[in-house]
């Protein structure tokens, strides 16, 4: 079932999210500063390719580096694509079929608000990560 999900996803709005993922990805990457970014651009990405099937978890390690990328984050990229998630979200609503593909995109913006400090599991080892 999360095979016919992940594919229905990709079609519907999975690839245009994964393309712009992997832009801000490229964006963040052109500064030596900004590839810790970057690479949790392609991280997420990735998550927003394929979402069902997987979950993310609050890594017990993360300490207050990730706590000041997280702001980082949030003004560099963060907020266009919670923007990203918010209008693809509200258009795979209006139909009946698309609501829990709108859902998938609500799940997603916790994540793509404040990427550091989350690791990304599948949903049967939610726990493993501890």
């Amino acid at each position: 079932m999360k095979t016919v999900l992940n594919v229905i996803w990709l079609v519907l709005s999975g690839f245009w999210l994964f393309l712009a993922y992997l832009l801000a990805g490229v964006l963040l990457c052109v500064t030596i500063i900004g590839i810790p970014f970057g690479i949790a651009a392609f991280r997420i990405g990735l998550y927003a390719l394929w979402p069902f099937g997987y979950t993310t978890v609050d890594r017990p390690d993360a300490g207050a580096p990730s706590c000041v990328g997280n702001v980082l984050w949030l003004v560099l990229a963060g907020w266009w694509l919670a923007l990203a998630h918010i209008a693809t979200g509200i258009a795979l609503c209006v139909t009946i079929i698309g609501i829990p593909f709108g859902i998938a995109n609500f799940k997603l913006i916790p994540v793509s608000l404040l990427p550091l400090g989350r690791e990304i599991v599948r949903t049967d080892e939610p726990f493993a990560a501890r």
